[in-house]
């Protein structure tokens, strides 16, 4: 059910979409939910960091696996244990661009003989990699359509990742590897008794979602083809603030179009928010300096103590009584 349940509400949602193109209803799905999912993003994240933010962390308390530097003969592992600002800038770039903390991670098998092997899960990162990436490429492909002219960059990214220059429309590699990727973890997280066990609806319903906006958008371009100039109108009004519903656009692209406002809806309140939460995530933005800096914690406060002496000039009748061994007669 908790498979099911996603893929049947996206399967919904997608078919609601494709109610904007029938008269009357496309200024609904074309203009109002576009900037309700908008706004809703926007908002969400704003609410989302700001709480995060206000969380107090007065420890140092990042996540370490290698040497702490110490003594200058001591070899030190920067990244995996930062110790100033520079370092921390290296370990996050590499956490954020290459998903570092997820290659590193390690996975058991039990092997022949009842051994337990443990080893690094290269398809989960690679996975991972691939659907990121893919997906921010055909994010800044999509600039063309909010923009006009068309920035040069967009227009380069685009020459790069049609390279192969089959088909026309020129099929591009970002659009075919974005689905294949995003099918993979989907299959991973049904496939293992594992990962199945501890998979929520919530996992699977934004790789439904993210499935569904990929396979639309590849069907849109090379099957069930619409007009893209009316498509390019729509999109420019929006991002002008000036929107417009022209005619000729077809069902299809509703569709998709829904399915990327759910998605935005969607982002800052389930686990996707992790985009933005890893730069406030103190067990990675922090300098381990713990040696090297004394760390007073701002919570500390005057307490009123009873020390030993006054504890003994307090009981020191009971505590002779009871063989208690006393340091003042």
């Amino acid at each position: 059910m908790k498979v099911l349940v996603p893929l049947v509400i996206v399967g919904l949602l997608f078919l609601l979409g494709l109610l904007g193109a029938a008269p009357g209803l496309g200024w609904v799905f074309g203009i109002v939910f576009p900037y309700l999912a908008l706004l809703l993003f926007i908002g969400g994240l704003i609410y989302r960091v700001m709480g995060w933010a206000n969380v107090p962390v007065p420890f140092r308390i990042p996540t370490t696996c290698g040497q702490q530097k110490s003594l200058d003969w001591i070899k030190q592992d920067r990244l995996s244990n930062p110790h100033n600002g520079l370092t921390v800038v290296g370990r996050m770039a590499l956490e954020i661009l290459f998903f570092r903390s997820l290659l590193k991670n390690t996975k058991s098998d039990l092997v022949e003989g009842g051994r337990v092997v443990y080893g690094t899960d290269l398809w989960l990162w690679l996975g991972a990699m691939v659907m990121h990436w893919t997906f921010l490429v055909i994010l800044i492909r999509h600039l063309r359509f909010l923009t006009n002219p068309v920035p040069a960059f967009v227009t380069f990214v685009e020459r790069v990742d049609g390279f192969l220059e089959m088909e026309v429309p020129i099929l591009y590699v970002t659009t075919v590897l974005f689905v294949v990727a995003a099918a993979y973890l989907l299959i991973r997280r049904l496939a293992s008794a594992q990962v199945r066990y501890i998979s929520l609806a919530s996992d699977y319903f934004p790789l439904f979602v993210l499935l569904g906006i990929g396979l639309s958008g590849f069907c849109l371009r090379h099957v069930a083809k619409t007009d893209l100039s009316s498509v390019k109108e729509l999109t420019l009004g929006l991002a002008r603030l000036a929107p417009v519903v022209p005619e000729g656009i077809s069902p299809l692209f509703y569709g998709h179009l829904f399915l990327v406002c759910v998605l935005l809806a969607y982002f800052p309140f389930s686990k996707l928010v992790h985009m933005p939460g890893v730069f406030l995530s103190p067990t990675r933005n922090m300098a381990n300096s713990n040696r090297r800096v004394r760390h007073v914690n701002p919570w500390d406060y005057p307490v009123k103590v009873h020390t030993y002496a006054e504890y003994e000039d307090e009981l020191r009748g009971k505590m002779k009584a009871a063989g208690i061994p006393v340091e003042k007669e």
